[in-house]
């Protein structure tokens, strides 16, 4: 019994999460779909804005709603309390923007995400 799965009759290690997928197209599309989460999140720009006081960017504070909500959802994950407060704290306060680049470079980045994410699916889907 190598705990596997694979003495089971009628299954074999190539199967994807428990389906008659292939490992082969499971492990290629998990590694597009992280490929390309990673180079998507390379080209996001986040910046603050609002919380300025006295002519000084107060970033940090901004940060206060945030972590607080973090806490909350840490304490209680289904309190509506502690997403109230990570919402406010991340879109209320920052700029997210997606960086200038070559219409290339985003199809590939695209191509890869969701082709990747496709081939999960695929592989997860029994036949």
């Amino acid at each position: 019994m190598d705990g596997l799965g694979a003495d089971r009759p009628g299954r074999s290690l190539r199967d994807a999460g428990g389906t008659s997928g292939g490992l082969g197209t499971f492990v290629l599309g998990a590694i597009m779909a992280v490929g390309g989460g990673y180079l998507l999140l390379n080209q996001v720009m986040v910046t603050s804005h609002y919380w300025h006081l006295f002519g000084y960017d107060m970033f940090g504070l901004s940060l206060v709603p945030l972590l607080f909500g973090i806490g909350l959802l840490f304490y209680n994950g289904r309190g509506i309390l502690g997403w109230l407060f990570v919402l406010a704290g991340v879109l209320a306060n920052m700029t997210i923007f997606f960086r200038p680049t070559s219409l290339y470079n985003t199809l590939i980045i695209f191509v890869l995400l969701v082709g990747g994410l496709g081939l999960l699916a695929r592989a997860l889907r029994p036949r």
